[in-house]
């Protein structure tokens, strides 16, 4: 790989009005896929267009403190994949572990208390816009779950709410029997029914939707739950597979089939899916009515007062919650903010990267401490850890987790929170996110400042060493990409730009010293004999393009 024509190609790419933010992202990591297994290449590439980008802000005059806040050029989008790849081991010894802990305790909780399932507000949430501000009776109940012969799974009694819809039902059985089995290879609650096998009348499905749901004015119609069909402590119940539109068998709930294709959208509660066996017989009931679980939505939107007014009852129920979630997300962020322990030092590529930013800001006559907190905050916590805890679902087989989003991006606010250098003059008009976490973010900024002054007084990592560890990391991921699809991709970008590309290696010294144009050239004429080059790429006509070339058939 030619370092000159990459960054050529890249800079010509990159010019190029026309060149929009999603080209970007895509352009950078498809170059990410590329060059993964030469990671030694990869981060010499990347320094050098984070020099360029650094030296275009600071000519430009613009903001620099905005500088890695997001994917804005090819070089931000590879940096934020370039911490990906070589943090992972960082992940998977420690930082994991903690993540997975904050996701699992706050599903946890979160099922303790009712969740409407049209709209996901719950009881217990950290997002005050997702809290359930309904007052309504509800208990918790036991039901036997047994299992079918010939299937795998073992008898379990699961906590239940006599409140909660049958598919929410079907979810936390499927929790219950499936916990220790990854969420790829296991049914979910769009392929099994529940069968109630010691009801009055013998045996009998249960659906969210059926001749019995409850109707009210307007065209509304209510989703069943278990206090509907009048389900008591210690029912008996078994998972059937669908009787249509299942994509598992009985063989898959033994674990020995192959993964379900079926996609996690449709699954979703606040989107139309099949309700119950018989799916096409209520799929027009369900376009001409209204459907609606715990809280009935007004017809003309909450009111001012419920916008406004936040009473003692909804604020004791946020700090109930944070209450019982404080150590988990303090070992969050305390993993996040450590400089190492002895299970797990601080990876190499956090001290090399905060000290390549170091000198770039000391070589550009940047001596505000700020602008480099500021990108070591955007291009880390902010870049990084923000995205891993919003989406727990990119490191661990779980389903995304719509149910709990809006505490996770609390949380996610708070580690925002603690890396910005502003101080937030909290009123009585200020989220109540930051209300809820003020101490809690003065007492993690000091973490934070505390552990980017601490890298900065650790000895500087050697080239040679850090490439010795570059190069472990690329053959521990050797054959994990679809290489060959990515340069088809980008072959794509290159016919796009190709006569701007020749001309800027024409007028490139160190290109033409190395024969790039005509290399150029002759490359193209062998991805597509049939079409001429040679005047084509001398007069900067974009004669013979042809958008269907490909690298691979």
């Amino acid at each position: 790989m030619n370092k000159t024509f990459l960054l050529t190609f890249i800079r010509t790419m990159e010019d190029n009005k026309y060149f929009i933010g999603k080209d970007r992202v895509y352009v950078g990591s498809l170059l990410m896929v590329v060059l993964q297994e030469r990671m030694e290449y990869c981060t010499d590439i990347l320094k050098q267009l984070l020099r360029d980008l650094i030296a275009r802000t600071v000519e430009k005059r613009f903001q620099p403190k905005i500088l890695f806040r997001r994917s804005e050029s090819v070089a931000e989008r590879m940096l934020t994949a370039w911490f990906t790849f070589l943090m992972y081991p960082f992940l998977k010894e420690s930082g994991g572990q903690q993540l997975y802990q904050l996701f699992f305790a706050i599903k946890q909780q979160m099922e303790k208390g009712p969740q409407d399932a049209i709209t996901l507000d719950a009881r217990y949430s950290l997002s005050e816009e997702k809290l359930l501000r309904s007052t309504f009776e509800f208990r918790a109940i036991y039901i036997f779950l047994g299992s079918e012969p010939g299937v795998d799974v073992y008898p379990t009694h699961v906590r239940v709410l006599d409140c909660d819809s049958i598919t929410q039902v079907k979810e936390k059985c499927l929790d219950a029997l499936y916990k220790t089995t990854p969420y790829s290879n296991r049914p979910t609650a769009n392929d099994v029914d529940l069968e109630w096998r010691d009801c009055l009348s013998g045996r009998m499905i249960l659906q969210d939707l059926d001749t019995t749901s409850r109707s009210e004015q307007g065209g509304w119609r209510v989703l069943n739950t278990l206090a509907h069909y009048k389900v008591n402590d210690n029912a008996s119940f078994v998972l059937v597979p669908r009787q249509s539109n299942s994509y598992y068998n009985l063989s898959l709930m033994s674990g020995k089939s192959e993964k379900s294709t079926f996609s996690l959208k449709n699954n979703s509660p606040t989107l139309p899916r099949p309700f119950g066996t018989h799916s096409s017989s209520h799929s027009k009931e369900q376009d001409s009515c209204k459907l609606f679980h715990i809280v009935r939505p007004s017809e003309h939107g909450p009111g001012d007062q419920q916008d406004k007014m936040v009473t003692e009852i909804y604020l004791t129920r946020l700090l109930t919650m944070k209450g019982t979630l404080q150590q988990f997300i303090d070992d969050l962020l305390e993993v996040i903010f450590s400089t190492g322990s002895r299970r797990s030092p601080l990876p190499s590529c956090i001290k090399y990267m905060f000290d390549f930013m170091d000198e770039q800001a000391e070589e550009h006559g940047i001596y505000d401490p700020e602008v480099v907190h500021a990108w070591k905050s955007n291009a880390l916590p902010l870049r990084f850890w923000v995205n891993l805890i919003k989406n727990p679902q990119f490191l661990f087989d779980i389903p995304k987790p719509t149910k709990i989003e809006g505490s996770l991006s609390v949380v996610a606010q708070t580690l925002m929170d603690a890396c910005s250098t502003q101080e937030h003059v909290l009123t009585k008009d200020s989220p109540s996110s930051k209300l809820l976490f003020a101490k809690d973010t003065r007492r993690f900024k000091g973490w934070v400042d505390r552990y980017y002054q601490t890298i900065k007084e650790m000895p500087p990592i050697s080239e040679n060493d850090m490439n010795a560890q570059l190069a472990i990391e690329s053959q521990a991921h050797t054959r994990q990409f679809y290489v060959f699809s990515a340069l088809n991709e980008l072959y794509r970008y290159l016919e796009q730009y190709k006569e701007q590309l020749y001309e800027q290696l024409a007028m490139n010294e160190a290109a033409v010293s190395q024969h790039l144009p005509e290399k150029l050239r002759k490359m193209l004429e062998t991805m597509d004999p049939q079409i001429d080059y040679s005047t084509g790429m001398s007069n900067g006509t974009n004669d013979g393009y042809n958008s269907a070339s490909r690298l691979m058939p």
